[in-house]
């Protein structure tokens, strides 16, 4: 969801009233919307609305054979129950994902009334002491207004798919994962090299794609200063290894918080690197937590013929082939009719206005990365921001909030760690305003994939040094903010 900028003409005369408005119908939103049906009666209406046909957010447009990187259960809204007959390690596919956040929302509808307005953008809002009259676009594109109590801008990490990249070159194919289709049967008709730019998930999916589908194609990439995954058998043992192996994600979070200070990034990324991460490439310095197996990392390190280090800049013709240019001015020769395949980033590309995630009238939730308070995990924030909010505790809890999209184009390899600062410093402060009931009934929580002894063994620690680990976590993210000059600290407008 996007703020439209000169859209023309004047709202409708007609003004439809809820008691909520939720704009985005990503994992997002849907975590926002199963929280706000709990506090509602069936006779109270909700609308949720979206520029997408359908629920599901990024995962719409996304490209078709993306899986999830974690175990299913836990990519959840609320805690509401897969359907799917698989075992609980099951990466599921886009299809399966769609299928489950429909499923989702056709269980919300079980205790709300849910208006459903895919296909509508938001406009804007304005706030009154008596509600919110939110300006939304029709499919049609009228502008139409809506009377709400409460409005909740899902807005998460606006994830778009990116579009080919704009190469000089005439004699090359620019492309994305979204042409690619479920079995690459686009590069299915040559046997052409295949250069990936980016070295993420995308890329690693993109890769995995190319190298097992298309055996003994040259599969190249362009990885930058290359990224690293969390390993999947470390955070997510399978069998009876649950009860006794691996490492939950919230303990290695604390682990991690301890050491980081705001200051010593690099020896924190070596240390996490060393002790949990796996990935294609070598002294690879970007991370944001994703996962990949074994299997997953043996394939493509196998299977990839290069690897540059570099910032893909451009493709120029020259002497009856190609060349690619990086960013340091140096350049690589490839054939003529190679595909370049554009798997950069696509978190935190499209920015925002600031707003802070509590209007001062504490009536309108922005869920968003530049007044973040679960770092980049916006899922988390859906579920628990809109708990506070229908208490009314959220405006004076004293959250920390962090400017992700600043700190991002400031310094992004601080991200993940800026991240876990944040949502550790805000936990204990979430821990101690919301009922136990709450706490538990969280399906997203990474730990709830070991069996219920290690989870309170996981949860008695956190509580036991909470308190005291707090002050470590505010000083940590001060620092952050005096030293890359970003906003992060606790709201200043409310």
């Amino acid at each position: 969801m996007t703020d439209r900028a000169g859209t023309t003409g004047r709202p409708s005369e007609q003004v439809d009233a809820c008691e909520v408005c939720i704009v985005g119908a990503g994992i997002t939103g849907l975590n926002a919307l199963v929280v706000a049906s709990s506090y509602l009666t069936r006779a109270d209406t909700i609308v949720l609305a979206d520029r997408r046909p359908d629920v599901g957010g990024m995962w719409v447009d996304t490209y078709d054979y993306v899986r999830l990187h974690q175990p299913h259960g836990i990519f959840t809204a609320g805690n509401i129950a897969w359907q799917i007959d698989q075992k609980a390690s099951y990466l599921a596919t886009k299809p399966e994902v769609l299928d489950h956040l429909r499923h989702c929302l056709d269980t919300a509808k079980q205790a709300v009334d849910v208006e459903e307005r895919f296909g509508w953008e938001y406009v804007s809002h304005e706030e009154s002491d008596d509600g919110v009259v939110v300006t939304l676009t029709s499919p049609e594109g009228h502008l139409r207004q809506l009377r709400a109590k409460r409005l909740i801008k899902a807005f998460g990490h606006q994830v778009m798919p990116n579009a080919p990249l704009e190469i000089t070159s005439t004699r090359l194919r620019s492309i994305t994962p979204e042409l690619l289709g479920v079995d690459a049967a686009v590069l299915r008709d040559d046997d052409a090299p295949v250069w990936i730019i980016g070295s993420g998930k995308t890329a690693m999916d993109t890769a995995h794609l190319v190298i097992t589908g298309l055996p003994g194609r040259e599969v190249n990439m362009v990885a930058g200063p290359g990224t690293f995954f969390g390993r999947r058998e470390t955070f997510f043992p399978t069998g009876s290894r649950r009860w006794w192996a691996g490492t939950p994600i919230n303990a290695m979070a604390r682990k991690l918080g301890r050491r980081f200070d705001g200051t010593n990034e690099d020896e924190v990324r070596d240390w996490f690197r060393a002790s949990y991460g796996i990935g294609p490439t070598d002294d690879a310095r970007d991370y944001l937590s994703a996962y990949l197996s074994d299997a997953e990392c043996a394939v493509v390190k196998t299977g990839l013929r290069s690897v540059e280090h570099e910032y893909f800049e451009d493709a120029v013709d020259r002497d009856g082939g190609a060349e690619l240019v990086f960013r340091s001015g140096s350049t690589r020769p490839v054939p003529a009719g190679a595909w370049v395949v554009n798997c950069t980033g696509s978190l935190l590309r499209i920015s925002r206005p600031y707003e802070p995630f509590i209007s001062p009238g504490g009536r309108t939730l922005a869920l968003q990365m530049r007044s973040s308070t679960i770092g980049v995990i916006s899922s988390f924030a859906g579920y628990y921001l809109t708990h506070l909010m229908f208490t009314d505790r959220l405006a004076g809890l004293g959250l920390y909030e962090l400017d992700v999209e600043d700190l991002a184009g400031k310094a992004k390899p601080l991200i993940f760690y800026a991240s876990i600062s944040l949502t550790l410093y805000n936990a204990s402060l979430i821990f101690d305003a919301l009922p136990n009931k709450v706490l538990l009934a969280c399906g997203l929580d990474y730990d709830l994939w070991y069996p219920l002894p290690r989870r309170m063994l996981g949860v008695m620690a956190f509580l036991r040094t909470k308190d005291r680990d707090r002050a470590h976590h505010r000083a940590t993210l001060d620092t952050i903010r005096d030293r890359f000059d970003v906003r992060c600290g606790p709201l200043t407008t409310v």
